[in-house]
């Protein structure tokens, strides 16, 4: 009891926003360490390169560096992690979008290490880029340490992120700002709490600790006056950085393209060879261009001539392109900033020389923030970004002049941001309006919940609630008392109750579980899926206050997708009516289950019932056999006129094997508009627990994942549900079938060949089949041979589908002579920590089974590899697998729509048998 009390404490001190707060302070201190830390690598490795070149020939010594450098951080990034090529600013964008790009402790580790040998080696690169993908690597591992929910993640993530430019700039609220406008797009509370207060702290620490930021701003800028006689120089201004900073984002993607697609070298030679081409071109300049910090220092404090200056800007134009382009760790941002003092200084040098107004200091700094806007498409963190520099309240106007007129010229040239560019330069699109946008992001528990919620209370006897989980199919009961919700009990803790023989216990309020989880009616569905999977648990109750409003299960929300997925896409017309009965057949009810096999075609109608007779030998379970008709919906199925000679010999072959098999087999034929509908009313009304289905492995149905009827059982099927691709032969065998029936004389209806017309067709289906039989090579379904399957690959994850499909494989054992099964778990090569407790698990169940049928015959390997289906398919070439038995993806079915599935991407690709199960579907 001490320990319970112990772990509710600790769940309320660590609610979601409570941890967060300690995570964005934690996120905060350790962006500014990474920042110090690469700031002063960068720095030793760039003075040790600057006095190289004293000791040895600079055109030797810098292109030498260069090279070295760029090709070892460019192995880096290839070899270990390639997600930190490029910015790194892109990258954190698209994974605050959702899109699943690797973010964590060894993107950060490799970032850090990669941009620091990229920078100090003299590639024009900035280390703001790697100090914020960095940041928000480093906030990434830290919400799977301590997981949180979704939003509560992305939102630390971008609190990441703007403690890494906080850091680099000494500039806690352009970090923010940045976040806001440029990445996140969300002003919170929340978002601008975690935020302010992760880049608050990683700035002060990166100033105590660091000392001066990015830029040295002398303090003769703060004192500058604005006289309104410059405002057209302004414009000015303004104009050629929205023109340069068009240029620049082109150039950019060019360099991009010009390297990855039409250069024939490796990642670490292209970098490699742009450290080349830095080195060698900076040998050639003044001894100024050594050193990158003071050519900063020097233009921005107008101790640099307009001549000098003037270069300073072209090289850093051209060598920036040369250097992102070739894929190096590097941010845009500090070459921007620079580019734009340049330009700024040569239009303050013009102002003050032809008409003796202004400074080109002054100008200097509205340059950078002109450039910065013109690049990155944030005008309000340009300008923030220069004031939190200057600290001159003159500046503003003059900021905000030149900012918003680079942003609309350069808008006007080539729209978008450099990093919405560079994500859509390599594929990756969002969603232009909220309609584009996943129909189920604004779902609110409120939209999902049910509430007519069926609860017991805290005094009643322990004996009625056993009876009410008997009388129900719930899992779990929320329980009030005076109309409040108190706690939750499961069956769980019923099944404890009697394992712990706590006699004791009289009532609920005794064994429940007090102050459960909950959600309240506005929560998003991304959170009450966290909090499901979170905690492992199957119903979540929905209160306002203490008072009970509703309960979400996991049903409910595949319901929600379902719908989501049909919405707009629904048949127009009526719906369909229910389907009707024309004829059953009723064996005694003698099995503890029933298996639903609904068959079509003939020709796999065998297969698909050995399988189902297999598991039904194993689980002592009934069949149930079902064949739909299909008729328009010009007319009720009760009143349609159809034909039922073809599907009653088809269920009476199935009636026969059942007493062949010793088996009870029900037959039902119904009539309906539409087949999946039928299935669904057939497996409420007769119980079922399974359902077994054959597919043929792929659809090409928009939209569809496995196809319209299967879908749509996989989605709404209460019950388990098993899907059986047969091997390639037997397709092959289908379609002989398929083309002998259409050069058949008087063919049956194509339509539907196995529903005759009476009156056109009455008896051609008795002639098709004696055709069949006489065409050499080509049996009838019925003389179809046994399905044998010796060599069984089981793919595992260790989720419940998987489990599923290994508690059925002891019985589909029966279908073997000589049963080899290899129970496997694919790990990702970056995976460094692999779990095998589920292969080990689920190897040992199947031994316990098997040992006393089959002797040894289970063996368990674990492989490495980049996707999961290219994996399985190997191993099942390998081995010369007869079947494939695995899990139905864990994932929603709306991702899968979008990602792909790994176990329909096995299906469709292998030769054998496929067997994908899904398991009931929980609360």
């Amino acid at each position: 009891m001490g320990f319970t009390l112990l772990l509710r404490q600790l769940r309320q001190l660590l609610q979601p926003k409570r941890l967060a707060v300690v995570e964005a302070c934690i996120i905060g201190l350790v962006a500014a360490l990474a920042a110090i830390l690469l700031k002063f690598v960068v720095g030793w490795l760039g003075g040790w390169r600057v006095q190289v070149s004293h000791v040895i020939p600079a055109w030797i010594a810098l292109p030498g560096v260069g090279l070295l450098g760029g090709f070892v951080a460019g192995f880096l990034v290839e070899r270990v992690a390639p997600e930190t090529s490029g910015s790194g600013v892109p990258q954190v964008k698209a994974v605050l979008s959702l899109v699943p790009i690797g973010l964590d402790l060894r993107v950060a580790l490799v970032k850090l290490i990669s941009g620091t040998l990229a920078i100090g080696s003299g590639l024009v690169l900035g280390r703001e880029g790697p100090t914020i993908q960095v940041g928000s690597a480093l906030a990434a591992q830290l919400s799977h340490w301590f997981p949180t929910s979704p939003d509560y993640r992305r939102q630390l993530i971008a609190a990441g992120a703007s403690a890494g430019l906080a850091a680099a700039f000494n500039t806690p609220i352009t970090g923010v700002l940045f976040v806001v406008e440029a990445l996140l797009q969300d002003v919170s509370s929340f978002t601008l709490g975690t935020g302010i207060l992760a880049s608050f702290i990683g700035a002060v620490v990166s100033q105590q600790l660091g000392g001066d930021s990015l830029f040295s701003v002398p303090l003769t800028v703060s004192r500058v006056r604005f006289d309104i006689r410059e405002i057209p120089l302004y414009v000015l201004l303004g104009v050629l950085a929205g023109i340069f900073g068009a240029l620049f984002n082109r150039g950019i993607l060019a360099s991009l393209s010009i390297n990855r697609r039409r250069l024939p070298l490796s990642l670490p030679w292209r970098v490699g060879l742009a450290g080349l081409i830095s080195g060698g071109a900076i040998a050639l300049l003044p001894n100024i261009f050594r050193d990158s910090t003071g050519l900063r220092t020097l233009v921005i404090t107008g101790g640099a001539s307009w001549e000098l200056t003037a270069i300073a800007f072209a090289t850093h134009f051209v060598l920036t392109l040369v250097a992102y382009g070739s894929g190096a760790p590097g941010g845009l941002s500090a070459p921007s900033l620079v580019l734009g003092s340049s330009l700024g200084y040569l239009v303050g040098f013009f102002a003050n020389s032809s008409f003796g107004v202004g400074e080109p200091i002054t100008y200097a700094m509205a340059g950078m923030s002109a450039f910065f806007s013109a690049v990155a498409r944030t005008p309000i963190t340009a300008v923030t970004i220069v004031f939190e520099l200057t600290a001159s309240f003159d500046l503003v106007l003059p900021l905000m002049v030149v900012a918003s007129i680079a942003y609309f010229v350069a808008e006007r040239l080539y729209s978008g941001s450099i990093y919405d560019r560079l994500l859509e330069w390599n594929g990756i699109h969002f969603p232009k309006s909220d309609s584009e946008a996943s129909p189920l992001a604004d779902l609110t528990a409120q939209d999902v919940m049910q509430q007519r919620v069926e609860t017991l209370t805290s005094n009643m006897v322990l004996e009625q609630a056993v009876d009410a989980f008997a009388r129900s199919n719930h899992r779990g009961f929320p329980v009030v008392a005076d109309g409040q919700l108190v706690g939750i009990i499961t069956q769980t803790d019923l099944k404890d109750l009697d394992r712990l023989r706590l006699s004791s216990a009289k009532t609920v309020g005794e064994i429940m579980t007090a102050q459960p989880i909950t959600v309240t009616p506005q929560d998003k569905l991304a959170d009450v899926l966290y909090l499901l999977n979170r905690y492992n648990l199957s119903r979540l109750p929905v209160t306002n206050g203490r008072k009970l409003v509703g309960i979400i299960t996991r049903s409910d929300i595949i319901r929600a997708e379902s719908d989501c997925l049909s919405g707009g896409k629904q048949e127009m017309g009526p719906r369909p009516d229910p389907s009707y009965v024309v004829y059953q057949t009723r064996a005694p009810a003698t099995g503890k289950g029933r298996i639903l096999v609904p068959i079509h075609n003939p020709q796999n109608a065998t297969s698909l019932l050995q399988i189902a007779a297999a598991i039904a030998h194993d689980l002592h379970y009934e069949i149930d056999c079902l064949h739909v008709i299909r008729v328009n919906r010009d007319r009720p199925p009760d009143e349609a006129q159809v034909s039922t000679v073809a599907s009653r010999r088809l269920l009476g072959h199935a009636q026969h094997l059942g007493r062949n098999w010793q088996i009870p087999m029900h037959t039902q034929i119904r009539v309906a508009h539409d087949p999946a509908q039928a299935i669904l009313e057939t497996i409420k009304e007769r119980h079922i627990d399974i359902t077994l289905m054959g597919w043929k492995g792929s659809t090409f149905t928009p939209g569809k994942i496995f196809g319209d009827v299967v879908d749509t059982i996989l989605r709404q099927a209460a019950c388990s549900v098993i899907f059986v691709k047969l091997d390639d032969r037997g397709y092959a065998s289908d379609r002989r079938h398929r083309h002998m029936y259409k050069n058949l004389e008087n063919p049956v209806n194509p339509t539907n060949p196995y529903d005759p017309n009476p009156q056109e067709h009455g008896d051609r289906h008795t002639k098709f089949g004696e055709q069949l039989s006489e065409q050499p090579g080509v049996t009838f379904h019925r003389h179809r041979p046994k399905l044998k399957i010796d060599r069984w690959l089981v793919p595992i994850a260790g989720g419940p589908n998987a489990q599923q499909a290994v508690k059925l494989l002891p019985g589909l054992i029966s279908l073997s002579h000589a049963p080899e099964i290899r129970v496997c778990q694919v790990f990702h090569p970056a995976d460094n920590h692999h779990d095998t407790s589920a292969l080990t698990a689920e190897t040992q169940f199947l031994s316990r089974k098997l040992s006393r049928r089959n002797g040894d015959c289970v063996v368990s390997s674990s492989v490495c590899a980049k996707t999961i289906p290219e994996a399985v398919l190997a191993l099942a070439e390998t081995y010369k697998s007869d079947a494939i038995i695995l899990g139905a993806s864990r994932e929603g079915i709306f991702q899968q729509a979008i990602k792909g599935n790994i176990p329909e991407a096995i299906a469709i690709h292998s030769n054998c048998t496929v067997i994908i199960v899904r398991d009931a579907l929980g609360e």
